[in-house]
């Protein structure tokens, strides 16, 4: 099942779908969480519970939400990301920062890949000349992202949107989420660095987590069906779920943002670029700086200009 996401005015900020008494009621979901009431053992879910309905979700949705069968804890998603924090954090060499200054991933800019992503282009020509047209964003910088973030929208990632989200939520304490990571990657130089990036991460994995639970209400469907990349990123353009009410677009006029719908997720990627400052006919570095918002890696800005290149050059 796709989930299939309602529209909202681009830049305006996330709000609740529908309130009752001061609480969001989830009204589109408690058909789906009332055929689940199974106890989940995987982790203590109550401390997340208390912080969402303080924050107005209601209590009672919750309570079942999170006994579903499908909720399990995954600590691999917040010891994963702190494990790429601390560890970037390492000095390089000036050799290999010159490198990477200019690498890219090799794999998108095979002929194989390069050759796809022209067909692609040409099959949706019609699509990425009205964007074009409307935020000034080239066919093959669109192309090139959707390439690079899942194939062309053939892998938009198997996680569990929802598990990922709560599992790196619930735990804000560093010593709560110490044991699933490796005993030599605290230290006490980097422990006060770990710590503010355990809380940080926790936060803005609970702000998304609300993005999701009022998107699926709006919708009414159910979180257990929609699955992203391994830090809860969804569609075809990988959005965060609050990035959806900010830029998402609904392009077939179907009365929904749906991001694993074509011609939305391709409209939703330029208004993104578009907002974040992308003019026509900018310079490559003014491109380079803004393809970084979407994605904060020098090889995955480089490599979308890249293969944009490749893609202009082709015949």
């Amino acid at each position: 099942m796709n989930p299939r996401m309602q529209p909202a005015p681009t830049g305006d900020p996330p709000r609740p779908a529908r309130r009752g008494r001061g609480r969001i009621r989830f009204s589109g979901l408690l058909f789906f969480l009332l055929l689940a009431q199974v106890q989940s053992a995987a982790a203590d879910w109550n401390p997340l519970v208390e912080r969402l309905a303080a924050d107005g979700f209601e209590r009672q949705v919750l309570e079942t939400l999170f006994t579903r069968p499908e909720v399990r804890f995954e600590p691999d998603a917040m010891a994963g990301k702190l494990k790429s924090l601390i560890q970037s954090r390492s000095p390089v060499s000036d050799s290999l920062a010159a490198r990477m200054k200019n690498a890219v991933y090799k794999t998108y800019l095979t002929s194989w890949m390069v050759a796809r992503a022209h067909s692609y282009a040409r099959e949706n020509i019609a699509v990425l000349k009205e964007i074009d047209a409307r935020y000034g964003v080239p066919k093959e910088i669109v192309v090139s992202i959707l390439l690079v973030e899942t194939h062309l929208g053939e892998n938009t990632g198997s996680r569990l949107v929802f598990n990922r989200l709560a599992s790196m939520a619930l735990y804000t304490d560093l010593e709560a989420i110490r044991p699933y990571l490796s005993s030599s990657l605290i230290t006490p130089d980097n422990w006060e660095y770990a710590r503010r990036r355990c809380r940080e991460k926790a936060d803005w994995a609970y702000s998304e987590l609300k993005a999701l639970l009022r998107l699926t209400d709006r919708y009414s469907l159910d979180p257990m069906t929609i699955r992203g990349s391994i830090y809860g990123a969804i569609g075809l353009p990988q959005f965060m779920p609050s990035n959806v009410f900010f830029y998402g677009v609904d392009a077939d006029q179907d009365g929904r943002i749906d991001l694993f719908a074509k011609p939305d997720a391709l409209y939703s990627i330029a208004n993104y670029l578009r907002q974040h400052g992308w003019r026509k006919d900018m310079d490559r570095k003014s491109q380079h700086r803004i393809i970084l918002t979407y994605n904060h890696s020098t090889i995955y800005a480089n490599t979308v200009l890249a293969v944009a290149d490749k893609l202009r050059n082709r015949k």
